[in-house]
């Protein structure tokens, strides 16, 4: 069958394990049982971090030892389809966090009755459901494309541009599906990201000590700077143009996103730790010493 080749060929640059994603700190102000009710969020995370380097990382691995690197057609679209799932869900993910924060902080009183567990439970299914329903969307998409012969999939994981580019049909149907779910995700997930860090910005503001300002933006600074990376690396990964000169920049991109992203999350998170940060100041001034001798 031409539309389904027996085996393709990944070229895979070398990789690092996708490490989960750290739990974040409760927000100052907010009594620790009023962050019971969307804790789960944070366990949603490194539950999706997980996933995703189960679904990527033993091909790669495997083909860091192994001369022959192919992989199955069924094996490329399933990599995809996991990948997309867990993609999806982690950027509503991130969103959800961002609505919680900006209730905590800007309704503190008001936290219990607004992010109740109902609510959290509905919202964490609604950002798996949709994942879903966009993963098999695609899926459904590049399942009407043909494929002729053995392929090579100019990247380290099959994802959606490196698979149509080998495609023997007109991939553009599949391509303007994708590019209008992936906009619709990106604009509606930075939406909430930003109109809830705006709120928060503004309320933190009026706090009257300098000491509570401090400690507020300390705490949202790890998610913040967590969702900077993440949406900038996709936002990135999107709209470089759709050429040849650009296709070196896209592979330097998806690096970065499933090795350097993964490597800062753990230091972003855990420098907050006091314990952490007075190691790390001892291990600087330990290198310095040494240096000057």
């Amino acid at each position: 069958d031409p539309r389904k080749p027996d085996c393709w060929s990944n070229i895979h640059p070398p990789g690092l394990l996708r490490i989960p994603r750290a739990p974040g700190a409760p927000v100052p102000g907010v009594p620790d049982h009023l962050h019971s009710h969307c804790a789960g969020e944070h366990s949603h995370l490194s539950f999706i971090d997980f996933c995703y380097l189960t679904v990527v990382t033993p091909k790669l691995l495997e083909n860091l030892v192994v001369e022959d690197r192919t992989i199955s057609f069924t094996g490329c679209i399933m990599q995809f389809f996991f990948a997309c799932i867990f993609v999806v869900t982690e950027t509503f993910m991130l969103a959800v966090m961002a609505y919680d924060r900006f209730v905590a902080v800007c309704n503190p009183l008001l936290y219990m009755v607004a992010m109740s567990q109902k609510l959290c439970s509905l919202l964490v299914a609604a950002s798996y459901s949709w994942s879903i329903v966009c993963s098999l969307t695609f899926i459904y998409f590049l399942l009407t494309l043909s494929f002729c012969g053995t392929n090579f999939i100019n990247n380290f994981v099959c994802e959606h541009a490196a698979i149509v580019a080998v495609s023997c049909s007109d991939p553009s149907n599949s391509q303007k599906i994708l590019f209008a779910f992936a906009t619709f995700n990106e604009i509606s997930s930075l939406v909430i990201v930003l109109t809830s860090y705006v709120f928060i910005f503004v309320t933190v503001m009026k706090m009257p000590s300098t000491g509570g300002r401090y400690k507020a933006f300390s705490t949202c600074a790890s998610h913040l700077t967590a969702i900077t990376i993440f949406h900038g690396t996709i936002l990135f990964l999107y709209c470089v143009p759709n050429n040849k000169s650009s296709q070196i920049m896209v592979k330097v991109a998806s690096v970065f996103y499933t090795v350097v992203i993964p490597m800062l999350n753990p230091l972003i998170y855990s420098l907050r730790n006091k314990d952490v940060k007075e190691t790390v100041m001892k291990l600087i001034n330990t290198q310095l010493f040494c240096h000057k001798m």
